[in-house]
Formats: structure tokens, sequence, C-alpha cells
């Protein structure tokens, strides 16, 4: 009886390796069960640089549907003034 209940609880321990072992090697292949919410995070373009920032560490420009977001005062100042000049940075440069 004795070896019958260490067998039995060798077999759960290995099954419950196994299948952690498994779930890990799906989970990190990027498969997420069905119902299982995302969780990233929505990221905004500055329009000048063109680097990724997060909307509520950004700088921004504008409001409603208008706003722009940028990662520097200095981005911020460009969008500025190319919308006075009519012209944007990466145009300048290419000049």
């Amino acid at each position: 009886m004795a070896r019958l209940l260490l067998f039995a609880i060798l077999a759960y321990v290995l099954w419950r390796l196994l299948w952690s072992a498994a779930k890990s090697m799906f989970e990190g292949m990027g498969y997420q069960p069905p119902g299982k919410n995302s969780t990233s995070v929505g990221l905004v373009r500055d329009p000048i640089c063109g680097t990724f920032v997060l909307p509520s560490s950004a700088l921004t420009s504008g409001s409603g549907a208008n706003t722009r977001y940028f990662c520097s005062e200095k981005c911020r100042e460009d969008y500025g003034h190319s919308r006075n000049t009519g012209r944007s940075r990466n145009t300048e440069e290419t000049r």
C-alpha cells in the first residue's frame, strides 16, 4: 500500500512538472489562451523624430482629435516652427 501511495505522489509531481514546463514553453512562444486579455500599452508616435512615447508621459500640443504627442520640448518647438513655415524638419535636413 505504501508503494502505491509513493507511486501516486511521484506520478502527480512528475505530471505537474511536465505541465508547468509545457505551459511555460507555449507562453514563451506567444500563445495566449482564449479570453485572456493582452496587457500591451498603446504608444503614440512623435511627428518630428518618429520616436514612440507613452501618451501619459509625452508632451502635447493641441487638443481633442488634433492632439500631437512629442518626446521632448525640442521636438514640440520644431513642430511649431514647421507649422509656421509650412516645412517639416525632415525636408530641411535633405536640402
